[in-house]
């Protein structure tokens, strides 16, 4: 009876260790820009001894194993999913005890400063740009053997690979968030009451621009005063045959004069000059271009999946989105996205007296952080597939509830705007994306710019 007491009290003294420090998720991986602010706040186990002991799941004694770990504990997005994992990383390894250190707000300069002096936690959160950073300083452990060995890989999406490796071929990190999307809204009433099928190929969408116009309702309406949006439109048409879309034209692994990018420019001219656009929609900014489409003026709106929840609250049931239309040669591209996300999550310290575990840990915890984003925070954007088993706390809308319906289904992603990785080539992208948008100007025109533009970059 006493041994069995003492076993009872060492296991509550584990758990009184890990629950204090139970914390929240993150809008994304990236941890450049979000986390705590107080910079200097640190969540720590004041219990010195770590010599304790439990039982574990096959009844044998393990030295309890303190991990160092430093995550984003700010607010409820980072708190819940953050509490949730840790309480779950109880359940599955009795034996680890987690060290919080919050991430400071300061732009990754404290995760530097902690790499250059040698004293990097055993996990942490990380961004793309650090990532870069720290493989070239080796402050980053290579995760490539993690990944299949903890079985992390199986549980992504084809489509969601991009988020675990890096361009070196390389995983470095653990993600949790998933990538984002450009949505194609529309207003099922007005579809409906003017009698116009909801396009799935090129030339419906092009009889849908002629109705609409014929009845003064603007077809599609965009903020074209926002370069990013234009470059997306035009996205969604070259990723129609090209499924990475202006990402390979980001890498210089493409020509502007490949079939796939002159047949979007082509197409979306003759759009533009069938009247897809509001008058001035280069001159237009987001809330006039999405007061047109909440005000029934417009039968359809291009912003990311974000908008789903204004859309929802602006038009209730009425408000839908579609898969972009596809071409005839090309009716499979259903599936190919323009969007992204970038790799980050939970890396691990090559430095690690535990790299092993940690690397096992930081696997877990960026799983459990994902189910808790799903669950409690209704986010369906994540690394991760969505288990059926899975229950929202908070009923999802029905737009949202057909976005991880079909999550599953999606193929490929290309890149946001702000993704675009060669600044030289984002703004001729820019620029074209927005000129193309201009009646009268050619697609011809937009090759020939953008062509010569990226020669000049690249050769």
């Amino acid at each position: 009876m006493k041994k069995m007491m003492k076993q009872i009290l060492a296991v509550l003294l584990v758990t009184v260790m890990i629950v204090p420090l139970a914390g929240c998720g993150s809008n994304g991986n990236s941890t450049d820009d979000n986390s705590s602010s107080n910079s200097d706040n640190q969540v720590t186990d004041t219990n010195d001894n770590d010599n304790n002991v439990v039982e574990d799941n096959n009844g044998s004694e393990d030295e309890v194993i303190t991990l160092k770990i430093y995550a984003q504990y700010s607010d409820d997005d980072t708190k819940i999913p953050y509490d949730y994992a840790v309480q779950e990383l109880a359940k599955e390894y009795p034996n680890v005890k987690l060290e919080l250190d919050v991430q400071a707000q300061d732009d990754g300069q404290k995760l530097q400063t902690y790499a250059a002096t040698g004293k990097l936690p055993d996990i942490f959160q990380i961004g793309l740009s650090q990532i870069n950073a720290f493989k070239e300083s080796g402050n980053i452990l290579v995760l490539d053997d993690y990944v299949k060995s903890t079985g992390f890989e199986d549980k992504l999406n084809e489509a969601n690979k991009n988020l675990l490796y890096v361009d070196d071929g390389h995983a470095y990190a653990f993600p949790y968030a998933g990538n984002e999307m450009v949505l194609w809204y529309y207003n099922k009433a007005l579809f409906e009451q003017h009698n116009v099928k909801v396009p799935e190929t090129y030339d419906e969408l092009l009889e849908a621009v002629e109705k609409f116009n014929e009845v003064d309702i603007v077809p599609l309406s965009v903020f074209a005063k926002e370069k990013w949006i234009c470059v997306a439109l035009y996205d969604a048409f070259a990723t129609r045959l090209e499924p990475k879309g202006v990402l390979k034209l980001d890498k210089g692994e493409a020509s502007a004069e490949e079939p796939a990018y002159v047949e979007a420019a082509t197409k979306l001219q003759a759009l533009v000059e069938a009247g897809l656009l509001a008058k001035g929609a280069t001159n237009m900014n987001y809330d006039q271009s999405r007061a047109l489409f909440y005000e029934g003026k417009a039968a359809m709106f291009l912003n990311g999946q974000w908008e789903i929840e204004d859309s929802t609250n602006a038009l209730g049931e009425n408000a839908d989105w579609m898969w972009y239309p596809t071409y005839a040669e090309n009716p499979d591209a259903k599936y190919a996205v323009s969007g992204s996300g970038a790799p980050g999550g939970y890396a691990v310290s090559p430095y690690s007296e535990h790299k092993d575990l940690a690397a096992e840990v930081a696997a877990f915890i960026a799983l459990k952080y994902a189910e808790a984003k799903y669950i409690y925070r209704s986010n369906p954007i994540l690394a991760a597939k969505i288990d059926p088993s899975w229950e929202p706390e908070k009923e999802m809308s029905p737009m949202m509830q057909k976005l991880v319906d079909e999550l599953d289904n999606i193929t490929s992603y290309s890149v946001f705007d702000w993704g675009l990785s060669n600044p030289k080539v984002k703004v001729a992208l820019e620029d074209q994306a927005q000129f193309i948008l201009t009646p009268g100007y050619t697609a011809e025109e937009f090759t020939e710019a953008l062509d010569s533009e990226m020669k000049r970059i690249f050769e």
